[in-house]
């Protein structure tokens, strides 16, 4: 065990970190993996500056970029696709703070690495999880967070290839973007139930999933619509027991966080970037019988 002479020895590596939805219980785990994942570390003087984007605007997450790049040695961040946070990414790095990407592949000529799932590969899981599931064909649904997320747009792509593919006599309905919120996803969700009898799977490609989960319990008995959701929750883990859920693909956060800090320790200390331009984690599954 270190003394606290060596440990006060050790460099200092300030961790900077922008997620976003607060409120969220997957965003609080998240956090918490990240603050854990700095800590553990037993090489440097770890210190996590976390702080969330009160929005999904663009000018919301510059702010708090801004803000941890003047008090961090690198950064990582779940930030949208937008020019203004490309350009300001390109200055920050430029001026020597590696920036990384979390969970959408965000600003990817100027940024470090991305860390995260194959969202192709997560859209095209659910698609198969919902046509295994259904015992009719009928309609099937998407929902994404905004049309400003890659990762959404990449899983939406994912899941309608799979569709094409394997199961070309289900019908795509529009997209719906429910703002990664959820009343409007349960508002959403309630409509395409009263609109759509044939209604057989929805897959929540981004948050909003507590929206669609309680509109099925209001209208329609466990199991008569698939529902595929990301991230492994209190609520998304009762819902699954209940048969409200069908399957949760989950980001496996302890690893990505520990891969992640050992990538942003290297960066600061100037090591070469050898690693993958994108850095996939496989998708932990999680059925009904999981529990």
């Amino acid at each position: 065990m270190k003394s606290r002479r060596d440990a006060v020895d050790l460099p200092l590596v300030r961790f900077g970190f922008v997620l976003h939805k607060a409120s969220q219980e997957f965003y609080q785990n998240f956090a918490h993996e990240l603050q854990d994942a700095v800590d553990q570390r037993t090489d440097i003087r770890g210190r996590a500056v976390i702080r969330f984007a009160p929005s999904q605007a663009p000018a919301d997450f510059a702010q708090e970029i801004a803000e941890v790049a003047g008090r961090c040695d690198a950064i990582a961040t779940s930030a949208i696709n937008h020019p203004m946070l490309s350009d300001l990414v390109a200055e920050i790095s430029q001026a020597g703070t590696p920036v990384f990407a979390l969970l959408n592949d965000f600003a990817q000529d100027v940024r470090r690495n991305y860390h995260g799932l194959n969202n192709v590969k997560v859209g095209r899981i659910a698609a198969w999880m919902i046509c295994t599931h259904a015992r009719q064909t009928g309609k099937l649904a998407v929902f994404v967070g905004g049309n400003r997320w890659h990762g959404h747009q990449l899983r939406e792509t994912g899941f309608q290839s799979y569709i094409r593919e394997y199961a070309p006599e289900f019908q795509m309905l529009d997209t719906v973007v429910n703002l990664e919120t959820r009343q409007v996803t349960y508002e959403a969700t309630l409509e395409l139930l009263n609109r759509q009898p044939d209604l057989r799977g929805i897959y929540v490609a981004g948050g909003g999933m507590e929206g669609a989960i309680a509109a099925l319990r209001e209208v329609r008995p466990a199991g008569k619509v698939a529902l595929v959701v990301n991230e492994l929750t209190s609520e998304s883990r009762k819902a699954l027991i209940d048969r409200y859920v069908t399957m949760v693909i989950a980001t496996p956060l302890q690893e990505l966080c520990r891969d992640l800090v050992a990538m942003m320790v290297d960066a600061v200390a100037g090591k070469s970037n050898t690693a993958p331009n994108q850095h996939f984690l496989t998708p932990q599954l999680y059925g009904p019988e999981s529990f």
